[in-house]
């Protein structure tokens, strides 16, 4: 297989060829159609000096033609005419009113008996005054034009001019030799300069792969390519190979801190099962002790079971296998749902649970999901808030879109936590929420926006550190743009509905498994 480098050589050395090929021709064509314009200018010279030699003849007081005593002898021009139609060059030939040659000049009679008598017809054919003829005889083409003259006593005469076309060759031999010398040398200059030239403009190329080479081995994907001072087209290659680092360095990142908290999240369910089964198969061991041991380890394979099933689903997601089915969904009935509870679930932290604005407006969507998302944020909300604190949800309709707003006054989250609460695994309080009652997989809120982008909205968060938090869902109306067809099955595309790696999971319900897979923000 050649390179690129060579196949460009070939190319470029093969459009010289063709581009030599065609420049010869081409030169080959006005070479001769110059030629025979040239020829053609020539018999019309000859043609209108035998013209002016009989009008000469006429002014001067002579005949054209030498009076015969016998009306059967052959009749032929003047000596003085004969004289200046011989310096003419070519052929000429010189006919009477009753088209008998009376001259013919020396190339005429130098033509074979066919040849002249050939030419003789074709003269007599020729239309007077016209353009030159190519007549085609037996000795070779003649390019003859015929003109008629008139004399004062009714007299005609008509006179022949022709040029051999011997001259006039399609392809000249001097010009072909110079070709098939020329040529070889051109095409061989030309082979080196593409050579060189290609060499030169691949260079950049060849350290671009040689950069990128020694980035693919996955630990040094913190370089960039040098764009440096290649052309534009080089330069936007490199950008655009310098995004894609970026991503893949970002993904690499993603799926390091994924593998890490998900085995994190496994080892300490996995040592405790089996410190329980240990514990159990102990012949010390008594009835109820082997019975505390195994609710303990039921406790903990429920847990690993609810976190394989959300990485299960986030795996779903991610490759765009995770279906919606919409339909018209009332928000305010929902809403309320949500709120009772919520109620339920902040009773024994004696929380106040609000709801002041709650307005009608429907949205196309799937109700399961819409209700997990608000049940995520809504026990999120309340893991986070103190004892006391108040939990408000609010719903409210615009133009095109629904809100649905959870303000909380609990612990908050940092400015700088901010941008990382949407990622998997995430939490605000990572020493605490593993061993307090606030553990959780940190899958939640990734769920909730999920969701919420699945949906044609966004989900998004403010919060103050210690003063609490408001997460915002906008979902678009019914009717409005981007809010779906109803009652229609539609696969979500998860690269494009996801950002920062987000991804959906189940809602098991308000209970003590939608605690635990739900995050902490």
């Amino acid at each position: 297989m050649l390179s690129i480098r060579a196949r460009l050589t070939l190319a470029y050395t093969g459009a010289m060829m063709v581009t030599l090929l065609l420049f010869s021709a081409a030169l080959l064509t006005v070479r001769r159609m110059t030629l025979m314009d040239e020829l053609q200018q020539r018999v019309e010279t000859v043609a209108n000096h035998a013209v002016r030699a009989v009008n000469l003849a006429r002014s001067t007081g002579t005949e054209p033609v030498i009076a015969q005593e016998d009306p059967l002898a052959i009749r032929s021009v003047s000596l003085r005419m004969r004289a200046f139609l011989s310096m003419l060059d070519g052929y000429v030939l010189v006919q009477d009113s009753t088209k008998y040659d009376i001259y013919a000049s020396n190339a005429v009679l130098a033509l074979s008996i066919e040849g002249r008598e050939q030419f003789s017809n074709a003269a007599r054919a020729a239309i007077a005054n016209a353009a030159p003829v190519i007549v085609a005889t037996f000795d070779g083409d003649v390019l003859l034009a015929a003109r008629e003259v008139v004399l004062s006593n009714d007299a005609r005469y008509r006179v022949f001019a022709g040029q051999s076309m011997d001259a006039i060759s399609f392809t000249p031999r001097e010009l072909v030799s110079t070709t098939l010398i020329v040529t070889p040398l051109l095409l061989g200059v030309s082979m080196i300069f593409a050579w060189v030239i290609a060499g030169r403009s691949f260079r950049p190329i060849d350290r671009m792969v040689d950069q990128v080479e020694a980035i693919s081995d996955g630990r040094s994907l913190h370089r960039r390519l040098n764009i440096g001072a290649a052309g534009q087209e080089l330069a936007r290659l490199a950008l655009t190979l310098n995004e894609m680092i970026v991503r893949l360095e970002s993904s690499f990142g993603a799926l390091r801190r994924f593998t890490a908290d998900a085995s994190h999240e496994l080892k300490t369910p996995l040592a405790v099962m089996r410190a329980d089964i240990e514990r159990t198969m102990s012949p010390l061991s008594s009835e109820v002790e082997r019975a505390v041991a195994l609710e303990e380890a039921l406790q903990q394979v429920t847990r690993m079971a609810d976190l394989v099933d959300s990485l299960l689903t986030l795996a779903r997601a991610d490759e765009g296998r995770f279906d919606l089915y919409r339909e018209p969904v009332p928000m305010a009935p929902l809403v309320r749902e949500v709120v009772e509870t919520a109620r339920l679930l902040g009773e024994d932290a004696e929380l106040e649970i609000d709801a002041p604005v709650i307005e009608d407006a429907d949205v196309l969507g799937d109700v399961t999901r819409l209700r997990q998302l608000l049940l995520n944020l809504v026990t999120n909300a309340i893991k986070y808030t103190s004892h006391s604190g108040r939990v408000t949800i609010s719903l409210t309709r615009g133009e095109e879109i629904v809100t649905v707003e959870v303000e909380d006054t609990g612990i908050g989250i940092a400015a700088a936590d901010l941008p990382f609460v949407f990622e998997r695994f995430w939490r605000a309080d990572r020493v605490r929420s593993r061993a307090s009652e606030r553990g959780g997989f940190g899958l939640g809120l990734a769920i909730c926006q999920w969701i919420a982008q699945a949906h044609g909205g966004q989900l998004n968060v403010t919060s103050r550190l210690g003063r609490g938090s408001t997460f915002t869902v906008t979902l678009p109306l019914a009717g409005a743009p981007g809010s779906g067809m109803t009652g229609e099955y539609i696969a979500i595309d998860s690269n494009a509905a996801l950002d920062d790696g987000s991804a959906a999971g189940i809602n098991r319900g308000v209970n003590q498994n939608v605690m635990q897979s739900s995050s902490s923000a």
